[in-house]
């Protein structure tokens, strides 16, 4: 890997300070990793990202915009009301502007928040026993995944509270229903975790498509396999670094125009 030159960010307008264009550049890759992937609702659902400092600005997609087509220039910065603070013309969706407000505002580890719809996704969040410890990728989740019950689109502010307590300390959510949700200190780190839910929804449902039961993930295989699959502790810049890093050069050669 060392051999591996790092994806040029691109020049820094000269109105922009380098730590919101580096969050710009890498933000705008996960649009195009998710695009890659196929975790797009064509314009709907959101990745976003909390600007460094001690405002509550976050970059969001704007909205109307396919995930190919998201880049650093016009991500949309917003603050924690949904206004626009850094004069784009361009709105945002309200239901994901209350979604990952909350988030943002009330756990100090969500600096970036990742929220897909993905068909099996969405098929284990409507299950009522959920994601159902039975594989490689559930074992490494372990008792890291939080549950929020369903409360209809999420258009009304009060949900966020709910949302919050829901959640509580845990970065890996089902949204009951709807989708899945992770969050992360890093890009690399939420990608990661999001990457692991996702396969592990999508060999539950395989698995449970067949006939017999499954084989449950004992107590001990899950606890070791939630060490070693290091998605979580302490903060750690390597995280999912290696993850991240090889699906960006698959988007970069594709089309490195998100980086303008």
């Amino acid at each position: 890997m060392s051999n591996l030159a790092p994806i040029d960010s691109g020049s820094v307008p000269p109105d922009m300070d380098e730590a919101e264009w580096a969050c710009r550049a890498k933000l705008a890759a996960c649009y195009r990793i998710f695009h890659h992937l196929g975790w797009t609702m064509v314009i709907f659902n959101h990745i976003t990202c909390r600007l460094p400092g001690d405002g509550h600005h976050f970059l969001i997609n704007p909205y109307g915009l396919r995930y190919d087509e998201v880049s650093a220039s016009n991500l949309v910065k917003v603050d924690l009301e949904g206004n626009v603070v850094d004069g784009s013309d361009s709105g945002v969706n309200y239901a994901g502007f209350i979604i990952h407000a909350a988030i943002h505002a009330n756990v100090p580890e969500a600096r970036w928040i990742m929220h897909t719809h993905t068909p099996e996704g969405i098929a284990v969040s409507c299950k009522q026993g959920g994601l159902a410890n039975t594989n490689f990728y559930t074992a490494m989740l372990g008792d890291h995944i939080a549950y929020h019950d369903f409360e209809g689109l999420t258009h009304r502010p009060d949900e966020q509270g709910r949302l919050v307590a829901s959640i509580g300390d845990r970065p890996v959510v089902i949204l009951r229903n709807h989708g899945l949700l992770t969050h992360g200190r890093t890009a690399e780190e939420a990608f990661s975790r999001l990457w692991v839910l996702q396969l592990a929804c999508e060999t539950q449902l395989l698995s449970q498509s067949m006939a017999g039961p499954d084989i449950p993930v004992s107590d001990e295989a899950t606890r070791h396999s939630t060490r070693d699959g290091d998605l979580f502790g302490a903060p750690d810049p390597s995280r999912g670094k290696g993850l991240f890093d090889a699906l960006e050069r698959v988007v970069a050669t594709k089309d490195a125009g998100y980086l303008t």
